[in-house]
């Protein structure tokens, strides 16, 4: 069986993890990937042990990480930095469907100079502020990125600094934006015979997967002050052999909690309901909780807590991970080729097409000969009246999701053109709509939800009773009647509604149907109630964030967009597949998957190594010094990464060049990483006699990543997102107008905003959609509405 992208030719021009992540998501799918490296070298990766940063690997043993993101993929050495080399890289992006790069500008390759050899070719570009925008060639990593971003300014307790989230979180996000951004604009070129510059952010990406709609919130609220960082209660703690997660999103999940640890006369107390005044008190709950936690062993903890469906998870890490029963029963581990360790495989499953057995990496150059020898002869002409249609253009989506990672997949397709038909009903809104910025005496409080806002606009929104067979029949009529349903409910919800795949697939053969159960449809696990959170606990995304002498810290976020992507690309694989065969199908992409593979590098260097990768506070193996720095006043912290040996030098040329910097062991990142300790104490005391801004200002000047550690409520101020116009003004019929932050990279083709619409208040469209659709009558819509089966208020409101 044909694998869905088999014949798609993409070149990739890029190093370090968001390029090649990308071009692995479609490598895995069938895509012939290119991979273009300097023969001095090639891919850095290629020698990163995580472990040992400072103890390059020898050429030819490539690292983990390196051989997990480039399987499949052909390697062709070119040295772009001769004419001859950069001619050869131009004629290899004449024969690519589309190039995905963070290196382009180095090999003299552009979107013009691609569009002038090949105009129905793309360009994704990959970079840490944008292509366009005055902040574009500046220095970043991660960790400053975070900063600007407004991640770090949320996470940990206001005794401690803040905390940056360890992993590299942000390239992990960007990759699988890339792939997905990628598809979308070879869809746009089928349609219209001409390609797209995809220009991603990571700076974006990190706001928009780690402080989302902070600023959407404060503009609701017209608060000007920053909301104090805080850590979730409970969340990672103490068990009689561990550590063990826990996630308390509704108020019955807490009081469920006060029962599972012999608490229930505390059921009552307001305060400890909420969010906020409960982190306010953390100093008289740690002592009960623990005095709980600590009795009972993580599988007791974890058997007691799930009867009371609580989200609960063991603390994964590079060791546990892949051993944890649900895992090794799925198969979500499998041989990384020409190794004898387990990566984990693609977070998603089809039921039509397969996806490509893995190959392992290519040596540096192993191709050279056969790509360039080859001639791939498929000059398509450009229509002169090419349309400019957005590339989903026609597809009608009905969308079931709720809370965050279902509503990203199809928040992505409206954006890019597709009519999404978003599923409430009045009995049961999206449970998004009630994290509102209004008191609920407010009228239509339930339509001042920032994140309902920032991840339904565009849609069309209807209400349907899913409890009663008439709305049952009204949803199957919709599905019958679109190209793609997409829903996240738990796996025993949809059977139970009447809604089985083998019956809308009879009713639909075209129906592609995307199913985002948190672990899987099948499984140990399958059941349990889990949350972005409890994926952060389970894959190691928390064990790799917080200080050493503390807790693991979820990060908070990127879960739940992690989960979004995947599916999205695995949706358009899907559609990719249909476009080919007529065939619809079953996708499942699962939450917890998604976020075992951008937690890859983990049980990787675990298994070459033998090193379990830990927490480091602000700290990394990238960088060092790399830390967050006081400077004058309060919560005024300035974020270092000192990269490069040539960061330290424009460092200490700053600092006027001290005495304890003139140690010629410092010259080096291990010697620096040995008295790293020390450092701090030098730059900490430097910072303290400065204002931030003129710290920022003085080391960005020198090509130092830096960055002020910024609230995540101000990001919108940022030049650089107003130079690229990220957030974007709507008008929402409740509401009034807010910006609303849009997807994060930008289409050449595209000059017009994101959104066509406002998010849709409750049951707005359902009138609309029903007669359009389906043709029903006046007078049985008014039945409909009188009965409660369709409206436009949330029952008993």
């Amino acid at each position: 069986m044909t694998a869905p992208l088999a014949g798609l030719r993409v070149v990739e021009l890029a190093s370090d993890i968001a390029g090649p992540y990308a071009t692995k998501l479609l490598a895995d799918a069938g895509a012939d990937v290119v991979k273009i490296e300097h023969p001095d070298g090639g891919d850095p990766l290629r020698r990163w042990s995580a472990a040992t940063p400072d103890a390059a690997l020898q050429p030819g043993d490539d690292g983990a990480l390196f051989r997990f993101l480039n399987a499949s993929k052909r390697s062709v050495a070119i040295d772009w930095r001769t004419p001859a080399g950069r001619a050869q890289v131009r004629e290899l992006a004449a024969t690519a469907d589309v190039v995905v790069e963070s290196l382009a500008p180095e090999a003299g390759l552009d979107f013009a100079s691609l569009a002038d050899g090949n105009a129905r070719g793309s360009l994704v570009s990959v970079s840490f502020f944008g292509r366009e925008g005055p902040w574009r060639d500046r220095a970043a990593t991660d960790f400053t990125l975070q900063a600007w971003g407004g991640s770090i300014a949320m996470r940990g307790t206001v005794d401690r600094p803040p905390l940056a989230a360890g992993g590299r979180l942000g390239e992990w996000l960007g990759g699988g934006y890339a792939a997905i951004g990628a598809l979308s604009a070879v869809a746009h070129a089928r349609l219209t015979g001409r390609g797209q510059h995809v220009d991603v952010s990571l700076l974006e990406v990190v706001h928009l997967s780690m402080a989302p709609f902070a600023t959407v919130g404060d503009s609701f609220t017209g608060r000007s002050q920053s909301l104090p960082r805080t850590v979730e209660i409970p969340s990672i703690e103490p068990a009689a052999d561990g550590w063990v997660g826990f996630c308390t999103i509704t108020n019955q999940q807490w009081r469920d909690f006060l029962v599972l640890i012999e608490r229930p006369e505390l059921v009552d107390d307001a305060e400890l309901a909420y969010f906020w005044t409960r982190n306010q008190r953390r100093a008289e709950i740690y002592p009960f909780i623990h005095a709980w936690t600590r009795r009972h062993t993580i599988a007791e903890t974890i058997e007691q807590a799930s009867l009371l469906r609580i989200p609960v998870a063991p603390i994964g890490n590079g060791e546990t991970v892949a051993r944890f029963d649900h895992f090794v029963e799925r198969g979500a581990y499998v041989a990384l080729p020409g190794t004898s360790f387990v990566q984990p495989r693609p977070p998603y499953r089809l039921t039509r097409g397969r996806l490509r057995d893995p190959a392992p990496a290519p040596a540096l150059g192993q191709h050279t000969a056969q790509v360039l020898g080859e001639r791939r002869d498929d000059a398509r002409p450009v229509r002169a009246d090419a349309p400019s249609a957005l590339p989903f253009a026609g597809l009608r989506v009905v969308d079931f999701t709720m809370f965050w990672a279902g509503p990203f997949v199809t928040h992505y397709l409206a954006t890019l053109g597709a009519d999404v038909i978003k599923v409430e009903s009045i009995q049961r809104p999206d449970g998004i709509r009630f994290a509102s910025s209004a008191q609920p005496t407010a009228d239509s409080w339930w339509e001042w939800s920032p994140m309902f806002h920032g991840m339904n606009a565009g849609k069309r929104g209807v209400t349907l009773d899913l409890s009663r067979p008439e709305g049952v029949g009204l949803a199957r009529a919709l599905i019958a009647r679109s190209d793609v349903a997409v829903e996240n409910f738990s796996p025993r919800v949809l059977d139970n509604l009447g809604l089985r795949w083998e019956d809308l697939a009879r009713e639909n053969p075209r129906l592609v149907l995307v199913r985002m159960p948190a672990f899987g449809l099948d499984g140990p696990w399958r059941d349990r109630v889990g949350f972005a959170q409890t994926m952060e606990q389970i894959s190691g995304m928390a064990w790799l964030t917080g200080f050493r002498d503390g807790p693991p810290v979820i990060p908070r976020g990127p879960c739940d967009p992690l989960a979004g992507m995947h599916a999205v690309l695995a949706l358009l694989v899907a559609l990719e597949h249909r476009r080919r065969t007529g065939e619809g199908q079953l996708v499942e992409a699962t939450m917890v998957e998604a976020a075992l593979n951008a937690a890859a590098e983990q049980v990787l260097e675990w298994q070459a190594s033998g090193t379990l990768l830990q927490r480091d506070g602000n700290r990394s193996p990238l960088a060092a010094p790399q830390n967050l720095y006081a400077c004058r006043g309060e919560e005024q912290w300035l974020a270092l990464a000192v990269a490069t040996d040539e960061h330290w030098s424009a460092l200490c040329d700053a600092m006027a060049r001290p005495a304890w910097t003139a140690d010629p062991e410092l010259a080096t990142r291990a010697g620096r990483r040995a008295r790293h300790d020390a450092l701090d104490r030098g730059i900490a005391a430097w910072c303290a006699e400065r204002d931030l801004g003129e710290v920022v200002d003085e080391l960005v000047r020198r090509g130092v990543p830096a960055a002020p550690v910024v609230p995540a409520r101000a990001v919108d101020r940022n030049p650089q997102l107003r130079a690229r116009r990220f957030f974007e003004p709507v008008t929402h019929p409740v509401t009034g107008t807010h910006e609303l932050p849009g997807l994060p990279m930008r289409f050449s083709g595209r000059s017009s905003g994101w959104y066509a619409s406002p998010a849709p208040t409750l049951g707005q469209h359902g009138r609309d959609v029903l007669r359009e659709i389906l043709g029903i009558g006046e007078d049985e819509l008014d039945r409909l509405e009188a009965s409660g089966i369709i409206g436009d208020r949330p029952a008993g409101l």
